[in-house]
């Protein structure tokens, strides 16, 4: 088995290869080639999460799981609040193959999982994005969303304002004009990014104008909302995973309310395979709830494992 520590991971996985690795397995899914096991995601107190998602890529030949979730002290710590490690074993034997640093892995994957969505859904004339959340991975989802729309201008909203310098920077890096602004000013956006981790929803119906993109990236637990349901109900929703989306996604509030159904989701990758057509007008509000599924994190994982290997990198281990 190969351990692939968190500290090699940003030499071995760029972000083009983890979008081209979750669009190829969005579109696996779709193909019915790959699907996820069940997610067990527990409350731990004090904001702790943690949980497991796991996945069988019989196109990629990958089975495997990634163990960690969200832990809200360790930035006092030094350390991210999202930690994680993944497992690869091999889907005929079972034998474990690798473990791989999953922390760096989580925030490419997710974020190129919101830029998926805004390359195949967001109106080709989109030029403001807004961005809801201004923590760790709120860089992560801006620089992702750069390389696949020229964007004139981000606006940006936190619960906590003093977070927002740290993504003004981001800005700057990428020749962006940067504003925070509130909520109400959401309305100029033409794709927006909600990535926080909120108990309660923050975006409104009345923030967003019609033709809006809206990649929803934080809710991935039963309790978690960012978004208003009168909002996921006028929208026409896409997701990575339905069975997620409607259980423990941004879609949980609107399908208890009886706004919406599971019939109402379109999977992400049937836009990709051209089995869904996608945005179906300019008027149209479009929503993807991105949930995180495990068959993201065994592709990225797998790409560090190939690079890993061809350089003699990480430690080689009998098992």
């Amino acid at each position: 088995m190969l351990i692939v520590p968190e500290a090699l991971i940003a030499d071995l996985v760029s972000p083009e290869d983890a979008y081209e690795a979750v669009a190829a397995t969005f579109a696996a899914m779709a193909r019915g080639e790959a699907y996820n096991f069940p997610v067990v995601r527990e409350a731990l107190g004090e904001g702790r999460q943690y949980g497991f998602k796991s996945g069988l890529d019989r196109a990629g030949g990958m089975l495997g799981v990634k163990a960690g979730g969200y832990f809200p002290g360790n930035m006092a710590r030094g350390i991210t609040n999202h930690q994680s490690t993944v497992y690869l074993f091999d889907p005929d034997t079972g034998r474990p193959v690798a473990m791989v640093g999953g922390n760096l892995l989580t925030a490419l994957r997710t974020a190129a999982a919101s830029a998926l969505s805004i390359d195949r859904l967001a109106r080709k004339d989109a030029r403001v994005l807004g961005i809801v959340g201004a923590g760790h991975q709120a860089g992560f989802q801006l620089r992702a969303a750069v390389r696949v729309r020229k964007w004139e201008r981000v606006i940006a909203w936190n619960l906590h304002p003093e977070m927002l310098p740290k993504l003004a920077e981001v800005a700057a890096e990428l020749g962006l004009p940067f504003e925070a602004v509130g909520l109400e000013r959401m309305v100029e956006a033409e794709a927006i990014i909600t990535i926080t981790s909120s108990p309660a929803a923050s975006l409104m119906a009345a923030h967003v104008s019609p033709g809006t993109h809206l990649a929803c990236m934080g809710t991935d637990t039963k309790g978690k909302q960012e978004v208003q349901p009168a909002l996921v109900g006028k929208a026409r929703l896409f997701t990575d995973e339905v069975a997620q989306s409607v259980s423990i996604g941004e879609a949980q509030h609107a399908v208890a309310a009886g706004m919406v159904s599971d019939a109402d989701i379109v999977p992400l990758g049937a836009v990709l395979t051209g089995a869904d057509a996608g945005r179906r007008s300019e008027a149209e509000i479009t929503l993807f709830d991105g949930t995180g599924v495990g068959l993201q994190d065994l592709a990225v994982a797998a790409v560090a494992v190939q690079r890993a290997r061809e350089r003699g990198l990480g430690v080689e281990v009998s098992v």
